[in-house]
């Protein structure tokens, strides 16, 4: 036998090993798996991963409750003038002045997420190198992705700037193009805060999350470059961007005077007075970092309401600029390792000299990905949001469970699937809005 080089030797030694082992064909089986044009999936073994962000922080943090025999409440807003007064010894009565009262209206949502596996797709998965129960794998992910949509409408924003569209359609950033959703209600405003379809519904039939256009039912002015579309009505949940918004608010450099059919009625939500709605910090676009003032300011504006501040929520970019600020003044003195629990969730492992965060000023901080951002005047998105709310009055108002339901009328499909619905009623309600506050505008870094 001829002398051989070593890497002839090597590749020899090794021939097989790669190809039948862990090649691309060997293991490869095809199964039958989607329902459509496509009825074949490729799976290399029982062990499925899902390569997706499935963490729900904030429907996690908040608590759940029954509905009730509600469908809104009245909100004291206004004691009234000089209904308290000392009187003289011979003086008139204070001046009768009633309470401001003002209503809150709240109906549950409907969500629902389905699916459908082909009868093949049940039988072959089950043999050996399939994924096994296609069925229950399926429906975990549609738990999951259940869930996943609850919080991110929960999360969603409610302001953004748009670039020129048309009667039918505004353009977004893409990657916050997935805060609407079929069925929500839009405004219009115009770059001078003018809002111009007053006495029109703008109704969202379609998003495309890759390009950023929302399509919407015809309305009589066409969107220009710098103006600003905002939720009236959603279609699902509530977000705390909604709750946590006011009037004259500055989004994007644009003023949003609203015309009383805002979401949560707007118009009343007068800035700076008892009345208000939450506290609410904007730069009018521009961006800036995040200060310690910031959020002092913003704590202090709900204890000053007779708030008390039980939960920060904020993306991570913020949570690592909140750390650098307060590891810069530390004065290390030991450390203790704890965790604050915050409905289902805990916060991150912190110390007392704050080298890793859990909380500030005692406030269990808790980042979420999926917490909304904001965006400047010349469509560029910003960095996430910062939330600051006495949880005592937010709530998740469950008016029927999640349930799953199942058919396998053949007939009725005209195929031969399998399919499962999830769904559940409730909606997220605030009984007392003055006691939220976000931070917008912030830098990312």
């Amino acid at each position: 036998m001829s002398d051989i080089s070593l890497s002839e030797y090597l590749s020899q030694s090794q021939r097989g090993l790669y190809g039948r082992i862990f090649g691309s064909e060997f293991l490869k089986k095809a199964t039958y798996l989607t329902v459509g044009n496509s009825t074949f999936a490729q799976t290399y073994g029982r062990k499925i991963w899902d390569a997706l962000n499935n963490k729900t922080v904030f429907w996690n943090a908040i608590r759940k409750v029954p509905w009730g025999s509600t469908a809104g409440w009245v909100q004291r807003t206004d004691r009234g003038t000089d209904r308290m007064r000392p009187i003289t010894e011979t003086g008139t009565l204070p001046t009768i002045d009633v309470s401001n009262y003002q209503g809150v209206y709240v109906l549950p949502k409907i969500m629902a997420a389905n699916f459908g596996v082909p009868i093949k797709s049940m039988v072959v998965n089950s043999l050996e190198g399939g994924m096994g129960d296609v069925l229950a794998a399926e429906l975990q992910a549609t738990e999951r992705d259940f869930t996943k949509g609850i919080n991110e409408m929960l999360l969603a924003g409610t302001s953004y700037i748009c670039s020129a569209g048309a009667q039918t359609s505004h353009t977004v950033p893409a990657s916050i193009a997935h805060h609407y959703k079929i069925g929500d209600v839009l405004g219009v405003q115009d770059a001078t805060g003018v809002e111009n379809d007053a006495s029109e519904t703008i109704t969202v039939s379609a998003v495309n999350t890759s390009t950023g256009v929302v399509t919407v039912s015809s309305h009589s002015t066409a969107t220009a470059d710098g103006d600003a579309t905002f939720i009236k009505s959603r279609a699902g949940f509530t977000s705390i961007d909604d709750i946590a918004h006011e009037d004259a608010a500055a989004v994007g450099g644009v003023t949003m005077t609203g015309s009383g059919s805002d979401v949560y009625n707007l118009a009343t939500r007068t800035a700076g007075t008892y009345a208000a709605g939450a506290s609410v910090s904007y730069n009018s676009g521009v961006v800036r970092d995040l200060s310690l003032n910031l959020i002092d300011s913003t704590i202090q504006n709900i204890r000053e309401k007779g708030g008390e501040p039980k939960l920060i929520t904020t993306g991570w970019d913020q949570y690592f600029n909140l750390e650098r600020l307060l590891n810069a003044n530390q004065r290390y003195m030991g450390q203790e390792v704890y965790q604050v629990g915050v409905g289902d969730e805990r916060t991150l492992p912190g110390t007392q000299t704050g080298l890793v965060l859990s909380t500030y000023m005692g406030i269990p901080i808790l980042p979420d990905a999926d917490t909304p951002k904001s965006v400047s005047s010349g469509d560029t998105v910003l960095g996430t949001n910062m939330y600051v709310m006495d949880t005592d009055y937010l709530e998740i108002a469950i008016a029927m469970p999640t349930q799953y339901v199942e058919n396998r009328d053949f007939f009725a499909a005209n195929a031969l699937i399998v399919r499962g619905l999830v769904y559940m009623m409730g909606e997220l309600r605030c009984t007392r809005i003055d006691t939220m506050s976000k931070i917008c505008d912030l830098s990312s870094s």
